[in-house]
């Protein structure tokens, strides 16, 4: 099969993104799902089978995000082995934990080159390609906020670097690393303590900027668009309060929109995700991000419900900007936050503007949040019930009008919006309508649909929909309960 580059797969508008963690991924292939395969054995992305991409393509997505190819950190490795507390959070998610399970963090790159056990540049150009073909965008990694510690650029380019003193060496350990006479600071949050496997980059450095880009000029050669890791951490005000003195004044530019605007220049179609956190996200979507994390809406439908109304009565065309997922490999899983309410959750998130984020595994009911650092899942039963509901929800969501429809909130007649359970939006192309209903509450509610949709279709697997009912069509929603109804316009 040729390996040459494949034609680049536009993204639609509000599309779904499958995130698939490569590295376990692979090594279930290779095992044909059993549990015995060890992470030191992944099937290349050159050898997945036809039917898996027929699978991925099949279930409605727009792209998949394959998390975790780049070329993963030995020292990493040794790093996290040396790590009580995570080795406990290993021996937690696999009982049957080894040594070699640990094949490093997606997120503690060595080098922007794929993983030669996972296949290397030739291998992800071929699984490109068997997306291509199937009309299925490609997202990979980027990390702009830190690299390995024994990246080659910690040698050759120290000043690309936070630097530290022997002071700061002896007196915060944990903090900083030594690279050669140089002593450099380990990446971090600023609001937890640094990961002690990274080092952390200078993003003021005029010379490292510029290598950034050309960076992302390489990774966008190999795919449709990157999600960029903890994004905010590099915006001039953020980056300024975390390293002060260190790193000195901010440039008169930020980094995001001169290298999004290079980018986009060879690549006009190229998608930029941002992970963002701390109400950042208009910020990075006027730096340049076409999707921004929405970690406000997924708080508010993990704990706090009350906020969900709110956030939804923001600008729309915001909306349209923001990721909007129920779980990532950041979250614990949906099925142990969410339990009966994970349907419910799921419809709002996969049927509101903006992009929708699905976690591979999230569609079996998996309960085991896997550390990054780890190349193989643990044995988990299947909701088969829970398979055919996002089954046949993400069907849906894969038509036109969820697309490229106009979206707007909707309340029931003659409710208070404020005290009503029920949330409700719906979707117009031409006359075609669907109608999205959810109750956030415990209890059963009921509720009359004022639009007029000559024979309304209720989509999807519920039995909710009743007779016509005086002033339009009755829906009866059990707690925590959904429907979608589909209609045209008379």
């Amino acid at each position: 099969m040729s390996t040459q580059s494949a034609p680049p797969v536009p993204l639609p508008p509000n599309p779904v993104i499958l995130e698939i963690n490569t590295w376990p991924w692979l090594t279930r292939l290779a095992g044909s799902g059993e549990g015995t395969v060890r992470s030191d054995t992944p099937l290349s992305l050159a050898a997945v089978p036809e039917h898996e991409w027929d699978r991925i393509a099949g279930s409605g997505v727009d792209a998949v995000w394959l998390m975790g190819v780049w070329t993963r950190s030995v020292a990493g490795v040794a790093i996290a082995l040396d790590d009580d507390g995570l080795v406990s959070t290993f021996r937690e998610a696999l009982p049957d934990f080894i040594s070699e399970d640990v094949v490093g963090s997606p997120y503690c790159v060595k080098e922007y080159t794929v993983d030669e056990r996972l296949g290397g540049a030739d291998g992800l150009a071929i699984a490109r390609a068997a997306l291509a073909r199937r009309g299925v965008g490609l997202i990979l990694d980027f990390v702009p906020n830190h690299v390995a510690v024994d990246h080659a650029w910690v040698t050759h380019h120290p000043s690309w670097f936070v630097l530290g003193g022997r002071d700061d060496l002896q007196g915060r350990p944990k903090e900083f690393v030594t690279a050669g006479e140089v002593v450099i600071a380990n990446g971090r949050d600023p609001h937890f303590p640094p990961w002690t496997d990274v080092a952390q980059l200078n993003v003021f450095e005029p010379r490292l900027r510029a290598q950034l880009v050309a960076t992302v000029a390489s990774i966008a050669a190999q795919c449709d668009g990157v999600r960029c890791d903890m994004a905010m951490l590099v915006t001039n005000a953020i980056f300024s309060r975390t390293w002060g003195h260190r790193v000195g004044p901010p440039p008169s530019t930020e980094l995001w929109p001169a290298l999004i605007a290079t980018i986009r220049a060879d690549h006009p179609d190229f998608q930029f995700i941002a992970e963002t956190y701390w109400d950042t996200e208009r910020l990075l979507v006027e730096q340049g991000f076409d999707l921004c994390y929405d970690k406000p809406l997924y708080d508010a439908l993990a704990h706090r419900h009350s906020d969900f109304r709110t956030l939804l009565s923001a600008d729309a065309a915001f909306g349209r900007r923001l990721l909007r997922f129920i779980e990532n490999h950041d979250e614990p899983r949906a099925a142990v936050v969410f339990g009966a309410r994970q349907r419910a959750a799921a419809v709002a998130a996969l049927t509101l503007p903006g992009g929708r984020l699905v976690h591979d595994g999230q569609q079996t009911g998996a309960r085991i949040r896997l550390p990054v650092q780890l190349g193989r899942f643990p044995v988990e039963s299947e909701d088969r019930q829970l398979i055919r509901f996002y089954r046949v929800l993400l069907q849906l969501v894969a038509e036109e009008v969820f697309h490229t429809g106009d979206w707007s909130l909707w309340a029931p007649p003659g409710a208070d919006a404020d005290a009503t359970s029920v949330l409700g939006w719906t979707w117009t192309l031409d006359a075609d309508v669907r109608l999205v209903l959810v109750n956030l509450a415990d209890t059963e509610a009921t509720v009359v649909i004022d639009i007029p949709l000559p024979q309304p279709r209720l989509l999807g697997d519920h039995d909710a929909l009743d007779s016509a009912h005086d002033g339009g069509t009755q829906v009866r929603l059990g707690g925590h309960g959904y429907a979608i109804l589909a209609g045209r316009e008379a």
